[in-house]
């Protein structure tokens, strides 16, 4: 499956691409979301959108905009609409269920971006939401990939968005994963405790099964369910075999999170990729469900991008083209996933 435009909405530079060294840094353990000023959403509608739809919708009105005829909206999302559920049934008690904010109920399901997508665009096509927790994106991405294969003269609207909502947040913060201490997004990597920083994002692609003009392939998609390093291991070996039997890629983006517990299983996959150059991300983004959004969108701009910021490697590399580029992230250390990304 061939990717022809990418946008994204990150804790850095909006719209803008982050290959640069002027990174935004994480307070209180968070790391925000820099929202543009989304020219292209009405006022009046604007105004009444809670974040992880402004964010979602900010980031795939402009190729909607421009590819009207998509003929579906995927999306995979964790926590989106989170915080508009919680707002509403905490109006149903201030309120005594009597009159109700209407957009809080409207925007409290994780299909509410979608769904508002497929409105404002007068799109009728396909329109879905995946909500499998740390596999979101991936399962959106596997739904997208069997689009393109049965339609091949279609384009499709691939992407996923999460937001930091206070209930989430606290809740996964008393259950360990988030920092108890405060630590600088820039020393992510340097720390050995349990948990990490929160994030939040949106990432957008416009995707088909034709290769004019595209900016680069997704080749496989691999998921896996285990909290055995050992499989883990043997999941690695399998993917590789397959795919990159005698050369390796040219670079591998871990989706190191700072969290103790969860080293091991990077580790592990790292050391059968000794000579790979190490990309980590996780120091711009923050942790959140579907951040492999965000690192397929920074695989988007490294084989696009020749000139690379020194923090984005491990060890020093020289500017080059980049050829192959495989993904692997881990998910509260029970949702693993491998992706593929070439040049077309």
């Amino acid at each position: 499956m061939y990717i022809h435009k990418h946008i994204c909405i990150s804790p850095q530079q909006g719209f803008d691409s982050i290959v640069s060294n002027n990174l935004q840094v994480s307070v209180n353990n968070q790391l925000s979301a820099i929202e543009p000023a989304y020219a292209g959403i009405p006022p009046g509608l604007l105004r009444r959108m809670g974040k992880a739809v402004r964010i979602g919708i900010g980031t795939a009105l402009p190729i909607v905009q421009e590819h009207p005829q998509i003929a579906g909206i995927i999306l995979g999302t964790a926590n989106g609409g989170m915080e508009d559920c919680i707002k509403f049934l905490n109006q149903i008690i201030d309120y005594d269920e009597g009159m109700l904010t209407p957009g809080n109920f409207v925007q409290s399901t994780p299909n509410a971006i979608a769904g508002q997508l497929g409105l404002m665009s007068s799109n009728h096509n396909y329109n879905i939401t995946h909500v499998h927790r740390g596999l979101a994106f991936e399962n959106a991405l596997l739904d997208a990939i069997l689009h393109c294969a049965e339609n091949p003269e279609k384009k499709y609207l691939l992407g996923a968005v999460d937001e930091i909502s206070e209930y989430n947040f606290n809740i996964d913060f008393l259950g360990g994963w988030y920092k108890k201490e405060t630590i600088a997004s820039s020393n992510l990597y340097d720390s050995n405790t349990i948990g990490s920083i929160a994030g939040e994002g949106a990432a957008m692609f416009l995707v088909s099964q034709h290769a004019a003009n595209a900016i680069g392939c997704v080749q496989a998609v691999s998921t896996l369910h285990s909290n055995d390093e050992k499989e883990v291991v043997n999941f690695m070996a399998s993917f590789l075999q397959t795919h990159f039997p005698t050369t390796p890629p040219d670079i591998f983006i871990s989706g190191e999170n700072g969290d103790s517990r969860l080293q091991p299983f990077y580790t592990a996959v790292q050391e059968q990729l000794p000579h790979t150059a190490l990309v980590r991300y996780k120091h711009l983004s923050g942790e959140y469900p579907t951040a492999v959004s965000f690192g397929i969108w920074l695989a988007l701009e490294i084989l696009n991008n020749r000139t690379l910021p020194r923090h984005l490697f491990t060890t020093q590399m020289s500017n080059q083209d980049y050829e192959h580029i495989m993904l692997y992230n881990c998910y509260k250390g029970e949702q693993h996933s491998i992706t593929w990304i070439s040049k077309k």
